[in-house]
């Protein structure tokens, strides 16, 4: 795959304001190398990759800016969309944040220690944990949830809001076909640990 990445020549990346190795010119190739291989995925599959790159890179660098990283935002935002009181059990943050429930754990542990969230056994339950945002991490996902949407909201603008709206209904149909084709419903976010 890396390949697609380097100039039309093969030596390196795109030269300064040229286009990355067009999409239809690694599918002539590997028609003309491969005749009758299966090539019209590329279209498709590929610049579905490079977007990938490109908004996972962009959101970090975001990130960055505002001192949090993708795993601790996504911790955040699922407690802060779940409404108030925003506490869930740490279960419930594995199912909704779509991670292990390690994962939940290692991110649960550094937001705690950072004053972001707080954890406390649950009621009534043997090995329950609750996790509630704090005041300060309250604070932190109102200020990035804005510029994180706000961002994404700018790099999808050109579209119409007809094109943004069939772009979203054909993604979800390839994402749920190609779910149930692998056998496989869990979906991470780009860019997490």
């Amino acid at each position: 795959m890396a390949r697609e990445f380097e100039a039309p020549d093969g030596h390196g990346p795109p030269a300064a304001g040229t286009s990355p190795y067009p999409v239809e010119e690694i599918a002539a190739a590997w028609e003309r190398e491969r005749p009758g291989i299966p090539v019209s995925s590329i279209g498709i599959v590929t610049p579905i990759w490079q977007l990938a790159k490109l908004l996972g890179d962009d959101r970090r660098r975001l990130l960055a800016g505002a001192g949090v990283d993708p795993a601790t935002l996504d911790l955040l935002s699922v407690l802060r969309r779940s409404g108030e009181p925003y506490t869930l059990t740490t279960r419930e943050l594995s199912r909704r944040s779509l991670v292990t429930a390690g994962a939940v754990s290692q991110r649960v542990a550094r937001a705690e220690r950072e004053g972001l969230v707080t954890r406390r056994p649950g009621e009534g339950r043997p090995r329950t944990v609750l996790v509630a945002l704090t005041p300060a991490g309250h604070e932190l996902i109102e200020a990035t949830v804005d510029q994180v949407l706000g961002r994404e909201a700018e790099l999808v603008d050109d579209l119409t809001p007809e094109q943004q709206e069939q772009l979203a209904g054909l993604l979800r149909l390839l994402l749920q076909d190609t779910q149930r084709r692998l056998g496989d419903d869990r979906i991470s976010q780009v860019g997490d640990d």
